[in-house]
């Protein structure tokens, strides 16, 4: 017989959360620790959404995805999870920029950036100041007029490299093109220059087993292997129940922290909200999604220091389009000691590239297979240059593709980043278009990335809790 994975769920709760990426987490945990009800409810046989991983043969444990992320998820992890979660967050302090323009190592914080780009680019002081300064004082209500391309020229006209150097890891980080907002980059890009990038010691299953017990702790009901097929709403607009693996659960509200256009288009339903607003929601673009190669090397064997995270480009330029391109000629390196794992021997290396669903979408298996297997084989010879008998080391080597990314996420199109900008606004309206009905989630490029999503999550629990009391 078949695993009842809803056995003891309740009839009804004050909060179900839809999907347990960082964002549905962070929401469960904070409201669950108010006194509310919440059951949260997975798809996947594991939670943590795109904070994920797996494991192999051999005992090799591969992270998903670049675990980069500013300093201030300390303070939030400190105060919406737990002490020895923020405690486990630690700076990454090698990162390499490998191109046809420059080659250089940093700490990638606003000091160190400061020194390069007066020393090596040569641009004057005031202009670095007055750009990280311009940075840093962008908010979400400033003017969406200005591209980023825009705010480049007005700084830095006419130097490539100074663009490639500032933008490059903010592209890898959450998708973000020269034409997109001038505030989805600059927000984005002063959290990291505070103080650095930041990684959690002790892999990414160690970072969700103690959100889970966390959880527990405070009486959040989780659910693995339990699919969201529709989220009911009465007549007068007012989220009343999900089905979920066949079951009807009662809710007085409910989070999604699943795809934003899924949430509205699917899960409840266009007929249910205002036709200006189910327009809105069809016209959010998608972000991209991404690819990545999964190096295992034999256990007991090591290679040489490579800095942390490896930014390299075979490309004369910065170009977003041949960053997506299957004709792979920019890849980022994070290299994984045994340091990364605490009492582990291990030594792993994850090389991502961003990628269009569109190039993979329509294969055929045999086209598909082969396909994985050539970006697998470039990455090695890609990787060679850095480690010259890589292939004699390896032990076990896998690819992932947008295609891998939609079946684990559910994500529309496997799309790692979310939406465009223009979700952002239409997340946030959605209890203004059904009572009780929020999402969470990866939106509009600045809450990409881990750091975001928590804090996504922080704003819409405080909404839901708001909501709860004025309903009690």
């Amino acid at each position: 017989m078949a695993k009842d994975f809803l056995k003891g769920t309740r009839d009804s709760y004050d909060v179900v959360v839809i999907g347990s990426g960082l964002a549905g987490l962070t929401s469960a945990n904070i409201l669950a620790r108010a006194g509310h009800s919440v059951l949260l409810l997975e798809h996947h046989y594991q939670l943590g959404g795109m904070a994920t991983w797996f494991k192999r043969q051999n005992g090799h444990i591969f992270d998903i995805s670049l675990h980069g992320f500013p300093i201030g998820m300390i303070k939030s992890c400190r105060k919406y999870w737990t002490k020895e979660v923020a405690d486990s967050i630690v700076q990454l302090k090698g990162v390499r920029f490998e191109n046809p323009q420059f080659s250089l190592q940093t700490t990638f914080d606003r000091e160190d950036f400061t020194r390069i780009l007066i020393e090596k680019f040569q641009v004057t002081a005031e202009t670095v100041q007055r750009f990280f300064d311009t940075a840093r004082g962008m908010n979400f209500y400033d003017d969406q007029a200005k591209t980023t391309r825009e705010l480049f020229e007005e700084f830095f006209p006419g130097r490539s490299d100074v663009v490639r150097l500032l933008m490059e890891p903010i592209t890898y980080a959450n998708g973000s093109t020269l034409e997109d907002p001038a505030i989805t980059y600059g927000i984005v890009f002063s959290n990291f220059m505070s103080k650095g990038v930041y990684t959690f010691e002790g892999g990414t299953d160690r970072l969700i087993t103690l959100m889970k017990d966390e959880m527990e702790k405070n009486g959040v009901d989780l659910r693995i292997r339990s699919l969201v097929e529709k989220v009911e709403v009465t007549p007068d607009r007012k989220v009343s129940a999900v089905v979920v693996n066949g079951k009807r659960i009662a809710c007085r509200t409910l989070i999604s922290n699943a795809n934003l256009k899924s949430t509205i288009l699917k899960l409840v339903g266009p007929e249910h909200f205002d036709k200006a607003y189910v327009e809105e929601t069809e016209a959010v673009r998608l972000n991209n999604s991404s690819c990545q190669v999964y190096i295992a090397l034999k256990p007991g064997v090591s290679i040489p220091h490579q800095g942390d995270l490896l930014f390299h480009s075979e490309h004369s330029g910065f170009d977003v389009n041949a960053m997506l391109s299957r004709q792979v000629s920019s890849r980022t390196f994070s290299f994984y000691y045994p340091s990364t794992r605490p009492g582990s021997d291990r030594y792993l290396v994850v090389s991502s590239t961003n990628a269009n669903y569109s190039d993979w979408a329509s294969m055929e298996p045999e086209e598909y297979e082969a396909a994985k297997h050539e970006l697998c084989e470039g990455t090695l010879d890609c990787l060679a240059r850095y480690v010259p008998n890589i292939r004699e080391l390896v032990d076990h080597v896998e690819a992932s593709t947008p295609r891998t990314f939609e079946h684990y996420t559910r994500h529309v199109h496997g799309a790692s980043f979310g939406t465009k900008f223009e979700g952002l606004k239409v997340s946030r309206e959605l209890p203004q278009q059904i009572s009780g009905l929020y999402h969470a989630g990866s939106v509009g490029i600045i809450m990409s990335g881990w750091l975001g999503a928590v804090n996504y999550g922080v704003i819409v629990a405080n909404d839901v809790d708001k909501q709860l009391h004025a309903m009690a």
